[in-house]
């Protein structure tokens, strides 16, 4: 049983981290209807840029994270009013293989500034078990898996009491339900976009330092966008709680086959089990388990 928690809640503790990718998502998709493929890019620009602000430049912990900051933030705003503005109302495969490109160049830019090596990145938060963990319940569990759940789980929260509790928030659900409606109202559309943005790359930069503090920093940490895909099949596309909820059952779904089934089927279902239970979940809820059902007359 004790190994049972043990295999259960890591799988959980990741799953929180993977909330957080998918966080990012749903913020942009929800005010403009745009899949933003960038994420993954913005994840790994953030955290090579924080990571060679303190190896290129010396530059202290303290004073390279709002740096950093700074930095995602304008690039959220350059990527709104520069790419995405000029293709308001165009068709979404187009906006769709604007990002894609978007991604390439990013991810270009970041290596081109920082150079392509791989590189550690360090938060001051060991990868060891919890001592009181193990020796009042024998439960092994990684201090850096709580500390990164917590760090995500805290911002999920946050963002969706933000958009949940405040006038910007309100203006983000009626701008995402019909921007011709909320326009007529008053609300600036362009305005709320560029928020999102912004949020968008603050969040990338938390993921990327998580994600860069685990597995390192390097172009792979692109690919924690395809971590992404699964959750937002299952939460839903438009909604935040449905991120938390999507994340633990990927997180959880994923440890507990590859302990429980992965000796059966020769290991390395941990890759790929969460696709399948994307696809199968796309057969019977296509929406989500948070999403609104589209009823479509023909």
């Amino acid at each position: 049983m004790t190994f049972f928690l043990e295999v259960l809640i890591g799988g959980l503790l990741s799953g929180v981290m993977y909330s957080l990718v998918a966080l990012g998502f749903v913020l942009i998709f929800k005010a403009s209807g745009v899949f933003n493929f960038a994420q993954g890019a913005m994840v790994f620009f953030a955290a090579i840029t924080f990571v060679g602000l303190q190896k290129e430049y010396g530059i202290d912990f303290w004073l390279a994270l709002p740096i950093t900051l700074a930095v995602m933030v304008v690039l959220g705003l350059l990527i709104e009013r520069v790419v995405l503005r000029p293709l308001v109302n165009q068709p979404q495969i187009t906006l769709f293989m604007a990002t894609i490109g978007l991604s390439f160049f990013i991810e270009g830019l970041g290596q081109m500034l920082w150079g392509s090596n791989p590189r550690a990145l360090e938060l001051g938060i060991q990868d060891q078990p919890l001592e009181w963990l193990m020796d009042r319940f024998n439960l092994n569990i990684s201090q850096f898996d709580l500390f990164a759940a917590f760090v995500s789980g805290l911002l999920v929260v946050s963002l969706a009491i933000f958009f949940q509790r405040t006038r910007i928030g309100r203006a983000l659900r009626a701008v995402a339900d019909d921007h011709q409606a909320a326009l007529s109202i008053g609300i600036p559309l362009q305005q709320i976009w560029a928020i999102v943005w912004a949020v968008a790359g603050f969040v990338a930069l938390v993921a990327g330092m998580l994600w860069g503090a685990r597995n390192g920093v390097s172009f792979s940490l692109t690919f924690v966008v395809l971590k992404a895909l699964p959750v937002l099949i299952l939460g839903g596309f438009e909604s935040v709680p449905g991120a938390i909820v999507g994340g633990l059952i990927i997180g959880a779904a994923e440890k507990l086959c590859e302990v429980y089934l992965g000796p059966f089927v020769g290991g390395g279902i941990e890759g790929w089990v969460a696709y399948v239970i994307a696809l199968l979940f796309l057969l019977v809820r296509p929406e989500g388990l948070f999403g609104e059902k589209h009823i479509d007359r023909v």
